[in-house]
């Protein structure tokens, strides 16, 4: 038997169907999002080109084209008709895509701290379980599960291990951006879950428009506003 109820308890949908006005609330916050990540990741690549090294410049090109990557998916798959058959395909994509987000954000961070032993090391094991993480929610992402959330943040604040290093190579200003953004993505997964609440969607994809605008700035200043 198909009705509403059953699809909407498949792996790659919510709990609930959303109403128009949560549709409508949560697209509006994409756009935002998608709107701030196209102006500030132009001003980024524009100066990136004049203010980095040669070894800088790809990595702010993975994690600019990883921002955009991650919200336009998210986008489509949040505003996809529950009983649309591209629903499953955007699932995978989108839950994939996330891992793709939280390396590529590390990438420009990494890089700043140039080839050292705790960089390379701490940069393998994140770039690794973020391609595991892809692979498990492209392939057999019904096996996965909530267990993805864990990863998420697992990799997301695997940062502390070279918070050190990173205080003493960063601006003040671009550290702190860099934790904030952290915790807006930490917090908004309370809404993320909570399933009944209305507008959750909204409020969780406002958390992350949030944690990536302040990530977003944290890149600009590393490498364009300090070094003016």
């Amino acid at each position: 038997m198909t009705t509403e109820t059953t699809i909407t308890r498949t792996w790659w949908t919510r709990g609930r169907p959303f109403t128009l006005p949560e549709l409508i609330a949560d697209g509006v916050v994409h756009g935002i999002g998608i709107v701030v990540a196209v102006a500030l990741g132009a001003v980024l690549l524009a100066f990136a080109g004049y203010e980095t090294a040669p070894n800088e410049l790809p990595a702010l090109v993975l994690y600019v084209g990883s921002l955009l990557l991650v919200l336009n998916i998210s986008l489509a798959f949040n505003l996809c008709p529950i009983a649309s058959p591209a629903k499953r395909t955007l699932a995978r994509l989108d839950q994939a895509a996330i891992f793709l987000f939280i390396a590529g954000t590390y990438t420009p961070f990494l890089v700043l701290l140039g080839a050292t032993p705790s960089s390379i090391i701490i940069g393998l094991l994140i770039w690794g379980a973020a391609l595991t993480g892809m692979a498990l929610k492209l392939f057999v992402p019904h096996r996965f599960g909530r267990g993805a959330i864990v990863l998420y943040l697992g990799i997301g604040w695997s940062g502390v291990f070279v918070f050190q290093a990173l205080a003493s190579h960063l601006p003040g200003t671009a550290l702190w951006l860099l934790v904030g953004g952290g915790l807006c993505y930490s917090v908004g997964l309370i809404f993320h879950l909570w399933e009944r609440l209305t507008f959750h969607n909204a409020v969780w994809h406002g958390f992350v428009v949030a944690g990536a605008s302040l990530h977003l700035v944290a890149v600009l200043d590393c490498m364009v506003i300090s070094r003016l």
